[in-house]
This record gives structure tokens, C-alpha cells and sequence, in this order.
């Protein structure tokens, strides 16, 4: 018995040795490998943390060490923040790394501009692999970018929550007040000086929603830029207006257009829908212009509901772009809009949506919808909200334009009341409707030899009347020589630039669309 005892003795002996071997560490400096030895954590704004980024740190060696120090250049005064194996921090100790083994350092930033080198506005620093005398180092490099900032107050009750401001949209069905996080821009304000004329001094960072307030009007100068942090937007009150006075640029910089996006600068975001909510016109604003502005990754680029009760347009478009909308690009409901120059593309349902009637006239416009899921309308039209209530649809004119997507059905026009006004007019456009089974022939709204439609060129199926678009993913709608809109327009509606500010070409034909075509390289 005493020999199996000293056996096991000695196996539990050998075994502790083995694992020692394994598990044992010794300090080394100067062998480390990393998967970039500069990390740019891209363009953040003052006081907003940045994403997170990723460095991986690699034992190439046949030992277990432990590095010394794991740390910040500026140590607990950097504004950069580490997570080294699922702890915080800017100073570690003793960082233990396995043979042929690796690790990941997850990397973030807070700073301010004043942090920044005045010169470049970079804000830098190190992270430091080593003992302090024989150290491996990793830049760390972040451009800040000062902003003006409008968000609303908040206020500490007792129980240490905070009531934030908000703006009163009305009551719901049982008399209760209907709120959203926001505030009024202030003429005046103490922090941004005149809220109500947006420069291109610095960008704008909205949070909650910035609201116009009635008789007031917000102008946006050319080149100005404005991002909208998540479930936020700006709201144009009743008789309130919206001026958007962008311009054609000359350079790829855009350094002229107006552009309306979200406050994520990562390029990883730079297309994802969704990021922030919409530009709102209530229903009374008025006299509301917007020229050569871009709309991009909202929920709803643009949410109209209703218009100021006169004849004249409550809004008028010249060279807007609108993208990547998870919802819709345009939703009025008993709109009253004129658009020159409209591009719309990749919304999670359609790119225009003249809804509960109203009255729109588009000339020289693209709507096109490239979703990559299926189901979606480039335009719909239709005369009721499902209550049943009807409304008029005065007029819907489309002159010169296209409407084409991913989807066979382009169109969705749906007339369900008994009123005669449903009124709508496509003239001399590309529109993509490929009716498989002929499930709409017997639909006078899809009568395409009917009287709502003139000269139009109607693609029934994949191989034929393409629009030839140069680039659908990155939202590059121009059309090529290929194009079945080149040459096909009515003259007689081209009485203005293309949206790129060149003249329309009348030796060739005019094009259908926004833009005038190009030979693609």
C-alpha cells in the first residue's frame, strides 16, 4: 500500500513540475509584434468618445513572458482609455502573454479641442511596451473636431434622475400631451450665439430635436455641416421656415453643399441608415427653400405633415440628395412640394411617398431605391390614412424623371376613395415595372398607354430600358451612355442646369433624370 501511495506521490509531483514549466513567466522586453504600430482613431468631436478600436500584441516567441508595463505615454493623464484582458485602465503591470499567443488592447477617446495641437488639431499619444528603458511603442493618433452644440437642458430631481427639456407636439387620442426630447433654437443663446443661422464656421451637433419656432426662420449657410446624434432631428414649427442656401462646389470636398448626417465620423458609419431620426415640417410651416443640400443615413430623410394651407409650395427643392433612409427618403402626407433636381436612393420602403394626397411636382428627378432586401417602391401615391378618411390628390407631376430600383415594381399608386381628384401625371419617364402574371393589367392606374402617362419608356423586364446608373451601392446615380433615359426627355422641361450645375445637353437630347449622362471610364 505504502508503494502506491509513494507512486501517486511522485505522479502528483511530476504533474506540479510540468505545470510549472508551463505556466511560467519571465520578464522580457523588445519581442513583442503588433498588427500596426500606428492606431488613427479617425475624427471625433470634442467631448464625444470615439468608437472602439483594436490592437493585437503578439508573442512571437517559444517563451511565456510578461511585459513589464503595459501603459498610456501620458499615463493617467491621457485622454485615450484601455481594455487589456477585460480590464480598464492606462497603467498595467505584469501583462502576461503565453508562448506564440496574443492579446488584444481595445483603445477609446474623450478629448477636447484644447487638448489638440493647434496647429493640426491632432491629439496624440503612446502606448509603451516595456520597463520604461527598453520600451516598444504604438502611436496613437486622433483628430478633434471643435462643433457647436445644441441640446436640451436637463434638470436633477431628488430621486438623482434628470427631466430633460422637451417640445409639446399636441395630445394623443385621450387628451394626454404628447412630448419629445428637444429644445427651441435660441436666437440669442448664451453658448452658440444666433441658433437660427447655421455657418460654416464648425459643424453642428444636435441632440434631441432643435425646433424652429413659429415666425422664425433657421438659415443654413453653404458648406455648413450638421450631425444629428441618434433619435434626434430638426423640427420646422407651424408658420416657422427652413432656408437651406447650399451651392454648387468644385472640388470632391463638397465644401459648398449643405450635408445633414449623423455624429458618427467613423467611414465604418458613413452609409449605415438610420443613425439619427428626420427633418420634420409640421404641419403650417411655410416658405421653406432648400438648395444643393444632401440628407444622409436618417430614419426619415424628410417628414412632412401637411403643408401652410395656401396655393404656393410649402417647400421647394432644387439639388437635393437624400440617402440611405432605413424608413423612407420623402414621406408627405398632404404635401405640397416642387423638386428640381431630386436624387433619392436605399430606403428601407420608398424613396418618395406623397401620401393622404396633397400636391408634387418633380422635374429632372431620380428616384431609385437599391435596398438590398426586396419589396421596397422607388414612389408611392395614394389618397387615404386607413381610417377611412380620403383625401385629394390635386396633383402628382413627374416630368423628365426616373423611377427605377432593385425591386420590379417601381410604382405604388393606390386610389380608394370616390373622389375625382386623383390627379397624377408621368411625362417622359424611365419607369421600371416588370408585372409578373399581369397581376395590375386590369388597373387603370397602371395603364401605361393610358392618359397618366406620356411618352413614358416603361421597363417590363430585366434586359431592356435600363437606367445604366454608374455606381447603385455608393449612391452614384449618374447615368452612362448606355442609359435608356439619354436623349429621351422633353425639352420643353429642361429649362434648368443638371444637378452637377452643367448645362443640358441639347445636341445629343436632353436626359431623363437629375443628371446629364457620362462615358464612364
Amino acid at each position: 500500500m505504502k508503494h502506491y501511495i509513494f507512486a501517486l506521490i511522485g505522479l502528483f509531483t511530476i504533474i506540479l513540475s510540468s505545470c510549472r514549466s508551463d505556466f511560467d513567466f519571465k520578464s522580457d522586453v523588445g519581442n513583442l509584434g503588433f498588427s500596426r504600430d500606428t492606431v488613427y482613431l479617425d475624427t471625433v468631436f470634442t467631448e464625444i468618445g470615439s468608437s472602439t478600436y483594436t490592437l493585437k500584441v503578439y508573442n512571437k516567441t517559444d517563451n511565456n513572458i510578461s511585459i513589464p508595463q503595459l501603459r498610456l505615454g501620458n499615463g493617467e493623464n491621457s485622454k485615450y482609455r484601455l481594455m487589456v484582458d477585460g480590464m480598464p485602465g492606462k497603467v498595467f503591470e505584469n501583462v502576461e502573454l503565453l508562448a506564440d499567443d496574443s492579446l488584444f488592447v481595445f483603445i477609446e477617446v474623450t478629448a477636447e479641442i484644447e487638448d489638440a495641437d493647434p496647429t493640426d488639431f491632432l491629439y496624440t499619444d503612446q502606448i509603451l511596451f516595456g520597463n520604461g528603458i527598453t520600451d516598444q511603442k504604438v502611436e496613437l493618433v486622433t483628430l478633434i473636431q471643435d462643433a457647436y452644440f445644441i441640446y436640451p437642458q436637463r434638470t436633477q430631481n431628488p430621486d438623482e434622475t434628470y427631466t430633460y427639456e422637451s417640445l409639446n407636439l399636441g395630445v394623443d387620442e385621450e387628451g394626454s400631451p404628447i412630448t419629445i426630447r428637444g429644445q427651441y433654437l435660441d436666437s440669442a443663446d448664451p453658448d452658440n450665439g444666433n441658433e437660427l443661422h447655421w455657418t460654416n464656421t464648425k459643424p453642428y451637433v444636435i441632440y434631441g430635436y432643435a425646433a424652429v419656432p413659429p415666425n422664425e426662420t433657421l438659415i443654413v449657410d453653404a458648406g455648413a455641416r450638421v450631425h444629428f446624434h441618434a433619435e434626434s432631428g430638426l423640427i420646422i414649427a407651424n408658420n416657422a421656415s427652413l432656408q437651406v442656401n447650399g451651392s454648387t462646389s468644385v472640388t470632391e470636398d463638397l465644401e459648398n453643399e449643405v450635408i445633414f448626417e449623423g455624429d458618427r465620423l467613423e467611414p465604418n458609419f458613413s452609409d449605415v441608415p438610420g443613425q439619427w431620426g428626420a427633418i420634420w415640417f409640421t404641419q403650417g410651416s411655410t416658405n421653406n427653400t432648400l438648395s444643393n443640400l444632401t440628407i444622409k443615413n436618417a430614419t426619415v430623410g424628410m417628414l412632412v405633415s401637411g403643408n401652410d394651407g395656401t396655393p404656393t409650395p410649402t417647400i421647394d427643392m432644387e439639388n437635393v440628395q437624400i440617402y440611405n433612409c432605413s424608413n423612407v427618403g420623402i414621406l408627405a402626407r398632404t404635401g405640397n412640394m416642387v423638386g428640381r433636381n431630386v436624387v433619392i436612393n436605399n430606403c428601407g420602403e420608398t424613396a418618395f411617398a406623397g401620401t393622404f394626397g396633397g400636391s408634387y411636382d418633380f422635374t429632372h428627378c431620380t428616384f431609385a431605391n437599391y435596398w438590398p432586401i426586396p419589396n421596397q417602391y422607388c414612389v408611392i401615391l395614394d389618397d387615404y390614412d386607413g381610417d377611412p378618411t380620403y383625401y385629394a390628390l390635386t396633383k402628382a407631376d413627374f416630368k423628365n424623371c426616373i423611377v427605377y430600383g432593385s425591386p420590379n415594381l417601381s410604382l405604388s399608386i393606390n386610389k380608394n376613395g370616390t373622389d375625382p381628384n386623383f390627379n397624377f401625371n408621368f411625362d417622359s419617364c424611365l419607369i421600371k415595372f416588370i408585372d409578373v402574371g399581369n397581376q395590375f393589367s386590369s388597373i387603370s392606374e397602371y395603364d401605361f398607354t393610358g392618359s397618366h402617362y406620356t411618352n413614358c419608356i416603361i421597363a417590363t423586364n430585366y434586359s431592356s430600358n435600363q437606367p445604366d446608373f454608374k455606381n447603385t451601392d455608393e449612391n452614384e446615380m449618374i447615368i452612362g451612355e448606355d442609359s435608356a433615359a439619354k436623349g429621351t426627355a422633353n425639352s420643353s422641361h429642361s429649362t434648368f442646369n443638371d444637378i452637377l450645375d452643367n448645362p443640358r445637353n441639347s445636341t445629343t437630347g436632353y436626359d431623363i433624370g437629375a443628371y446629364n449622362f457620362i462615358i464612364f471610364e
